[in-house]
């Protein structure tokens, strides 16, 4: 009975210990993240708010179990329970920091997002640094947790026997492992030299397997392209460095848009090159760089204008063809409709001797 009583009083006691050193830990992340939030209050800084606000969650969780490691020693536990308590907290720092580390990277991103936005009409360099640090931020995170549940794997004595015991055959299970995720590791390879060299960046505006499209988001497996119509077009990541496709704004984000119409020989070019000018001051979509309507070929039948404008990226390029096209079929309908696509029929008149010969009497034959 002695013993019993020794036991739960030794319980309550380390129970005792172990919840003061939690309330201790969140009674002081309650101080500290408020004086944090008062002083950044002063100087005015909403960015840093939101970092403290991202930091405020897991130091709720860092804190209380750093508290419990210090703690525990000082606690009157029996050894074998001692051992496992040591050991699922140290299990919960392993797996706290590889969260901090996540937080970090995560952090570094929205700062540079922030930094760097897309809302400009010459975005080139501001989609570039975008998309680097979006996959390089998405591909760390990767790394971190792997390397986290590893380590906290290797906290197992026996996790770390199988390990050591399989040393000697790493290399053909290495081989395996890589042939069975060899799918996932080459779009990982396909996301490290997509954030080098960059083929696509986001809201690049591409063509892929004859889709016209904008890059829409960069993950770490694959790529979504959000098509004109709204549709979503999921690629993996290696299709952007094994195939080819075709990249609108890959060096500027300006484009020339071309508009081609079919019309009659009769039609008067030089008006409808000034009609062309017009309709182009008449919106915002041209940047009023590059103009131009020329004949670039001619048929049988109809000969074909071509209209070269520019505009400061893709959607509005795509735009300013629609609106340029309709108006200059509008413009022809309107003030020349001779002059729209015809097939003619001719009749000749017939030669003056071919009546002569019809109308003459016909000759008697003689026997």
């Amino acid at each position: 009975m002695q013993n019993f009583w020794g036991d739960t009083e030794h319980l309550l006691i380390s129970g005792a210990v172990l919840a003061g050193a939690v309330v201790l830990a969140l009674i002081a992340h309650y101080l500290l993240f408020q004086a944090i939030e008062r002083f950044e209050h002063r100087r005015h800084q909403p960015g840093n708010l939101t970092f403290v606000n991202r930091c405020k969650t897991p130091g709720m969780v860092i804190l209380p179990l750093l508290a419990l490691v210090f703690a525990t020693p000082f606690a009157p536990l029996p050894a074998h329970l001692k051992d496992i308590l040591q050991h699922t907290l140290d299990m919960g720092v392993i797996a706290s920091v590889g969260w901090a580390a996540i937080i970090a990277v995560q952090l570094l991103g929205d700062m540079v997002f922030a930094r760097y936005t897309t809302d400009v009409s010459d975005n080139l360099v501001a989609r570039r640094i975008r998309t680097q640090t979006y996959v390089l931020q998405r591909t760390a995170v990767v790394v971190v947790t792997v390397v986290t549940v590893g380590i906290m794997l290797m906290t197992f004595p026996a996790v770390r026997h199988i390990g050591t015991s399989l040393l000697a055959s790493a290399g053909l299970a290495g081989l395996i492992v890589g042939m069975a995720a060899r799918s996932t590791l080459t779009n990982v390879i396909a996301g490290i030299q997509v954030a080098l060299s960059q083929p696509i960046r986001i809201d690049d505006a591409v063509v892929v397997e004859g889709e016209w499209g904008w890059i829409e988001e960069i993950d770490a497996s694959y790529v979504v392209v959000r098509i004109w119509d709204l549709r979503r077009l999921i690629v993996p990541l290696s299709y952007f460095i094994e195939k080819p496709f075709q990249n609108w704004t890959r060096t500027r984000a300006d484009l020339l848009g071309t508009v081609m119409l079919y019309a009659d020989y009769t039609a008067p070019v030089d008006e409808i090159r000034q009609e062309l000018l017009r309709i182009l001051k008449s919106t915002k979509l041209w940047d009023g760089k590059v103009w131009v309507l020329q004949v670039t070929d001619v048929t049988e039948r109809t000969m074909q204008l071509r209209a070269l404008m520019s505009a400061r990226n893709g959607p509005e390029a795509f735009d300013l063809r629609c609106y340029v096209r309709e108006n200059l079929i509008k413009f022809l309908h309107k003030h020349y409709p001779q002059c729209l696509p015809q097939v003619r029929n001719q009749i000749a008149e017939a030669p003056a001797d071919f009546h002569s010969l019809h109308d003459a009497p016909a000759l008697n034959s003689t026997t």
